[in-house]
Order: structure tokens, then C-alpha cells, then sequence
């Protein structure tokens, strides 16, 4: 015996402006009920239903209201809303069709019926289904043969489980979302934030319309064994008992689904997608999509269906149920990658499985991929980072991290006024660093990024086994043993990416440019426990070279092959592993993960106030477009606490920049850097518009507030020191206070 395929139909109706999306009518004994499922939310008190009806029940779903009457005999089914009228015609509710059936209840938007046959094939295999109904949401006008070829593929497959196709003549989507099949609907899209807004497609949106699981319920399977809630690119996992089972068997009669999705890792050329391609889930996924299995005799009378839940009945808490959902089904496409970051794939052995012995298809795999072999040996330590205008600060900064154990630097420069790029060009020559020209325009990148797109194929990379991006106003400060890199790789022996959380250091009040260690000069800094502004725990990565990324990045490797992600060792500046959920493209700590114990980057992000001049005048080095102004200065400018843990490496960097000024050519570039530097500041503050804003950074104010960063929501940062009031500033920096402002969002980085 083969299985059937039938057709019904929700039947939208009017009363006056109001739509109804179906009209259910059924009894029990003698008495005779009509449920009105509305496409928005009616007040029962605007309804007049005929005279002797009684309102038994009102609920509402996703907004839209259900109210189901008692009805007296004969009557019939005339409503009135608003002075409107109309005679409705409700479905008769089928029950008997689906007496006793394991049924599955779901929902098919522009699924193939290969695809659909296929999921009906699984279930009934391997879950004992028996019937299944689906909300076919194709377009009325769009005759699609859907049925048709359903019936037909039960016929050669010799499947025999009942099919009921309904289909609607109203739209179920969310009236302003596009067709679901666009990335645009897919949560965690890689690219989303930059797509451009699809058209409305209320036809083909996600669903909208949740009252559709409550209408099959009363017009269809208040009655089956067991209903499961699952679309038709979903597949329930086997297990000892089939889902149906599990349903009866429970105490509440009610168990939870809980989803996974899940991925080709690549198409064939010219090939739609199956159930046997996806392979692949993301290993750092959150909690996957939810749905139920229900035993609908076990459920109380007041219970409703929903997408999600079953409202009124709780889950056995003693099992749920897993089940896979096959993203690219749903959202079609040639480019795996449009609807998830491909860093975050992995291979599963159960899906693997599937496809193959299930199936028997032979799906694209994942790509082998081996982490370069480990070594014992310490090997070289580079930086790779960027400059412009820099000239004073370069020594102190290279005598430093010489001085513990970075071996080499790969130092790009643009368009420098000061003498940066032939202090550089010198340095280079003594063999101290490798210094190159950036060539962002011709790349047409932003410096940072096209320097670091160049690095990759320096050999001084190549070759490191330890790498790190930082700029030249960021010092790794070193908290463990003697204060080396030795030291920190002593203490977190098998990490292999160092996460060093930012420690914002401000002016401590110093005003003047002095020719003396930064390191010495500036002692404030913000709290360790500082969670705004969003750079205050910004860092930046010490990372080993050996393939477990594809490219550098401004504040970690980028370009994870996630095949090796277990492989990862990262832990945060206190030695403590950190989430997977930061693998990929994370770059900033968080309340649970900030840690300095072993290791910070101490950022002096504004040094003097007369420097900071200078670092305004010559722009950002990785964000050329935006202005380092007053808004820049209060967010950086932390003063509320002392840090002086650095400088007891103060000796250590004193020796080696000695070493350094010994050389005559090298202290004489340094002086006429520092002449250079003098002579901008004099001529910015010889300008009416810096001299304004020299007096304005210098002024008691701002000073004050370089104390209080702690008390601030981010949307202060966001907007600037203006919108903070004067009895603000005078608050006590040690109180208990908090202020924020509420502002339309905005970005920043």
C-alpha cells in the first residue's frame, strides 16, 4: 500500500477590513464549536457573534488573535466587526484522517519535492512517520505541481505515509522581511551587516503567521498518536526509540526538539544541494534552533501550538531530542559562504555518516589541514607594525622590546614629515630593523591593513615563531619572572596564542613634551576593571606562526582554518584559556575573560598634550578618515588609578637604548626627530584652532573627567565630553554613581 497525497486549503475571509486567516469548525458530542483564527489582534469586545454564541476561549499568537465560540444549533456562522457583517464558512475539522498517526506538522517554503520525499523517507525509515502535514506557502497563482510530483515520488518509492498539502491564499510571511531563502534572513550571515536590504517578500519572508500550527492542530491532528514540529530541511537524529516514542512515552507528553544547523562545505559546480552534502557545523555555535514532539491525548484542553513552544504544557525534563537542521535547503545558494563565516565549518562525523551511508551520496569534504610541526625551540619574535610621524618615540620603544626578547621588526611608513622613515631607513641599514614603504593607495587599503598584507610574505615573518602587531605607543609589559618573553612563555608553556588586554595610560596631567621615557613619564592609567569605553579592553595578540591562520591582523591573526581550531591554545594575560567564541574573529576582552597577572599592553595612546597635537595633526594610521579631536582624547585619556608595575624593566630598556645612542648616526637622527617634533607642536599652537583646542585638553574639566571613565555608559564615549553636565564632573571619583545618556547608535571602533 502506497501513501496518499491530499489537498486543502486555508480559506482567508473578510469581515469589513479585518482578514481571518482560516475558520475552523468542529464538535464534540452535542455541542458545536468555531474558532476564528484572525491575521492580527481583534478585541472580542468589537465582535457581535449570532445570538446565542458564547465566547469559550480567546488567545492570541505572535499577536494575532484566536476566539472560539460555542455555537447554538443551526445557527449560522454571521460576525460583525465594527458594523461590518459577513457570513463565514469554516472548515469542517478533519480528525479522523490523522486518528492514531505519528504526523509531522511543518512548513515548506520553495523546497524541491525530491527534497521533501527525501525528509518523508527518513522519518518513516527511521522513525516510524505515518503522516505529515505541510504548509505549502507558494503563492496561490504559482501552480507548481508540488502535489503532483509528491504523489508521484510516493508512488516509485513505495513510501506509505499520508500527505496533506495545504496551502493558503493569503501571505504568511513577515509582512517586511525578504524571501526567506536570502542570506539576508540567516542569523550570523557572514557579511550581514554590510548587505543591502532586500525587497519585502510577505509570500516567501520567514513565517509570520504561528497561528498555522494551531490551525493544523484543530482542522487535522488533535487526534494522531504524536506530532512533531520539524520543516522539511530538518532531520530528527535516531535514537533507542523513534521520536513518536519518545512523545508517548513521556510524562508530560510533551518533548523537547533542539536543532543544530548544519552545512555543505562546498557545492559541485552546477549541483543544488542535499541532504548528504551537509557535513559541516560550526564549532563555535550558540544554542541551535528549538522546536517539539508532542503526544497530543497527553496534553490539558487549554494548551497551543506554537513554532517554539506548547503553551500551557511543560517538556519532560527527563529527555529531549536532537535534530539537524540543513541551512542550505532553506537558503539556496552557489557560495556556502553567504550564509556562514567558512571559519567557522568543521567536519562532523555523525552528518558524515549520514550522508554517506544513509544517503549513500558523496559529498565535497573538508580539506586536511595540519598545524606546522611543534618545535621545542624557542625561535625569533617579531613585530610587524605601522608609523607615521613617530620619530622621538621610535628608539625608546625598539630599546624596550629588545631589551625582552623580540629579535625582529618589520616597520612600515607613509608620508612622514619628521624624519620616522629615515631614522627607519638608517636603523635598517645597522641591521636593528627591516623597514618598508607602505603602499596602501596603490593597494587602496587602509595603512595598517596593507601593511600587514604585505608582511605575510616578508621571510622575517615567514620564519618567526612568534608574532605580534602592536604600534609604537603600545609596550608589552611583562608581569612573570625577570619580565622577558622567555619569562611568559615559561609560564603559559602550551599556549600558542597570547591574548595582551590594552591598559590605557592617559597624560597623567603632563602637558609638555619632554625627550625622556614614556614608560617613565606616564603612571596613570585606567582600572584593571574598566568595561568602557570599547577600546579599554581591546587586544592585541602574541601569536605562534604555524598555520593555524591565514593572515595577519591588527589585533589577532585573521582567517582561521577551522579545521585546526582544536588545536588552539589561547589564553588570556593571566594564562586562562579563553572561549572558542573569540577564535574567529574576536579582538576585545570581556568581564570573563580581561586578565594582566602574567602580561598587559600598556597603551599610551595620547602621551603629553603637546604630542597629542602632533598625533592629531598627522591623522590615524589605520582609520585615515576619522579625526582624532576632543571625543578621541576623553576616550583615551585615562587617569584614574597608578600603574608603575613597567618600570622595573626600566633598566633593562635604559641598557639597550645606551647601547643605541652610543652609535653617533643614531643619536643625531634622534635629536633632529625630537627638533622636528618640537617645531609642529610650536607651529600648531601658534594656530588658532589648536591653541583652542590645546587650552580645552589642558583645562581642569577634561582633567577631572580623565578620572571618572569608570562611571560612564558607553553611549558617553560615543558622544563626547559635551554631554556630560557640570554636577557630573563634580561628582566624587570614588563614589557609587553611574551616568550615561541615551543617544541614536552609532559606531566606533
Amino acid at each position: 500500500m502506497t501513501g496518499q497525497v491530499i489537498q486543502r486549503e486555508l480559506i482567508g475571509q473578510r469581515i469589513g477590513e479585518t482578514r481571518l486567516r482560516d475558520v475552523v469548525e468542529h464538535s464534540e458530542g452535542t455541542h458545536r464549536y468555531v474558532t476564528l483564527f484572525f491575521a492580527f489582534a481583534v478585541p472580542p469586545a468589537q465582535i457581535a457573534c449570532p445570538d446565542g454564541a458564547v465566547l469559550m476561549s480567546v488567545n492570541k499568537v505572535a499577536g494575532a488573535s484566536i476566539l472560539t465560540y460555542q455555537m447554538p444549533p443551526g445557527a449560522d456562522c454571521r460576525f460583525a466587526i465594527a458594523g461590518e457583517s459577513a457570513t463565514l464558512r469554516p472548515a469542517k475539522a478533519e480528525l479522523e484522517l490523522f486518528d492514531g498517526a505519528n504526523a509531522l506538522v511543518s512548513v515548506r517554503n520553495g523546497e524541491s519535492p525530491q527534497i521533501v520525499l527525501d525528509w518523508l523517507a527518513y522519518h518513516s525509515e527511521l522513525h516510524g512517520l505515518t503522516a505529515a502535514v505541510i504548509l505549502d506557502r507558494a503563492k496561490p497563482q504559482d501552480d507548481t505541481g508540488f502535489a503532483d510530483a509528491l504523489s508521484a515520488g510516493l508512488t516509485k518509492r513505495g513510501l506509505t505515509c499520508s500527505v496533506l498539502v495545504v496551502r493558503s491564499d493569503m501571505p504568511m510571511g513577515v509582512a517586511d522581511m525578504p524571501h526567506e531563502a536570502h542570506p539576508f534572513c540567516v542569523d550570523g550571515a557572514a557579511g550581514k551587516d554590510r548587505m543591502k536590504v532586500p525587497d519585502p517578500d510577505p509570500w516567501g519572508a520567514p513565517l509570520g503567521a504561528i497561528s498555522w500550527y494551531e490551525i493544523a492542530r484543530r482542522r487535522f491532528l488533535d487526534r494522531a498518536r504524536a506530532v512533531a514540529n520539524l520543516d522539511v530541511h530538518d532531520l530528527a537524529v535516531p535514537g533507542d526509540e523513534t521520536l513518536f516514542d519518545a512523545a508517548d512515552r513521556s510524562q508530560s507528553g510533551v518533548v523537547s526538539l533542539v536543532g543544530q544547523q548544519c552545512y555543505p562545505w562546498r557545492l559541485r559546480q552546477g549541483s543544488k544541494a542535499q541532504f548528504g552534502d551537509h557535513i559541516c557545523t560550526q564549532f563555535d555555535a550558540g544554542g541551535g534552533p528549538k522546536r517539539w514532539c508532542i503526544a497530543p491525548r497527553k496534553l490539558p484542553t487549554d494548551v497551543i501550538w506554537r513554532q517554539l513552544r506548547i503553551v500551557n504544557a511543560l517538556p519532560d525534563q527527563t529527555q529531549s531530542r536532537h535534530f539537524y537542521r540543513h541551512m542550505a535547503l532553506r537558503h539556496p545558494t552557489n557560495k556556502i559562504s553567504r550564509i556562514v563565516p567558512k571559519t567557522s565549518l568543521v567536519e562532523h562525523p555523525p552528518l558524515l555518516a549520514q550522508a554517506v551511508d544513509y544517503f549513500g551520496h558523496d559529498p565535497v569534504r573538508v580539506p586536511d589541514r595540519a598545524p606546522s610541526p611543534a618545535t621545542d625551540a624557542r625561535g625569533r619574535c617579531a613585530i610587524v607594525t605601522t608609523m607615521k610621524n613617530e620619530g622621538p618615540f621610535i628608539l625608546e620603544w625598539l630599546a624596550f622590546h629588545r631589551a625582552i626578547g623580540f629579535d625582529d621588526f618589520l616597520i612600515y611608513t607613509n608620508d612622514c614629515t619628521d624624519g620616522t622613515d629615515l631614522m627607519l631607513a638608517m636603523l635598517m641599514q645597522k641591521g636593528l630593523v627591516q623597514h618598508r614603504e607602505n603602499r596602501f593607495r596603490d593597494m587602496n587599503l587602509r595603512p595598517q591593513h596593507a601593511a600587514l598584507q604585505m608582511a605575510e610574505l616578508e621571510p622575517v615573518v615567514k620564519t618567526a615563531k612568534w608574532v605580534a602587531c602592536i604600534d609604537v605607543d603600545e609596550y608589552v609589559n611583562i608581569k612573570t619572572g625577570d619580565g622577558t618573553l622567555d619569562a611568559l612563555f615559561a609560564a603559559v608553556p602550551d599556549a600558542n596564542l597570547i591574548a595582551m588586554t590594552w591598559r590605557l595610560f592617559g597624560n597623567a596631567d603632563i602637558h609638555a613634551f619632554a625627550d625622556a621615557p614614556i614608560i617613565a613619564q606616564f603612571t596613570r592609567c585606567a582600572p584593571e576593571y574598566i568595561r568602557k569605553p570599547h577600546q579599554a579592553w581591546g587586544f592585541k595578540t602574541l601569536f605562534q606562526n604555524i598555520g593555524l591562520f591565514k593572515k595577519l591582523g591588527v589585533h589577532r591573526p585573521k582567517g582561521l582554518n577551522p579545521q585546526l581550531w582544536e588545536d588552539i591554545n589561547w589564553v588570556n594575560g593571566s594564562g586562562a584559556p579563553l572561549p572558542r567564541k573569540i577564535y574567529r574573529n574576536g579582538w576585545r576582552s570581556s568581564a570573563s575573560t580581561y586578565g594582566y597577572d602574567l602580561v598587559q599592553l600598556n597603551h599610551y595612546a595620547v602621551r603629553s598634550t603637546q604630542s597629542f597635537l602632533v598625533k592629531r595633526d598627522r591623522g590615524r594610521v589605520n582609520h585615515v578618515d576619522r579625526d582624532q579631536g576632543l571625543s578621541y582624547w576623553f576616550r583615551m585619556n585615562n587617569n584614574a588609578t597608578e600603574d608603575i608595575s613597567i618600570q622595573r624593566l626600566l633598566p633593562l630598556m635604559q641598557k639597550e637604548l645606551s647601547k643605541l645612542m652610543a652609535d653617533p648616526d643614531i643619536a643625531q637622527m634622534h635629536d633632529f626627530c625630537v627638533t622636528k617634533h618640537r617645531e609642529k607642536i610650536s607651529e600648531l599652537r601658534a594656530r588658532d584652532d589648536y591653541a583652542q583646542f590645546y587650552d580645552s585638553l589642558t583645562g581642569a574639566r577634561l582633567s577631572k573627567l580623565s578620572r571618572l571613565h569608570g562611571h560612564f555608559g558607553a553611549n558617553v564615549f560615543l558622544a563626547g565630553p559635551d554631554v556630560i553636565p557640570d554636577d557630573i564632573v563634580d561628582q566624587d571619583p570614588e563614589g557609587d554613581w553611574f551616568f550615561t545618556v541615551a543617544l541614536p547608535e552609532q559606531t566606533n571602533h
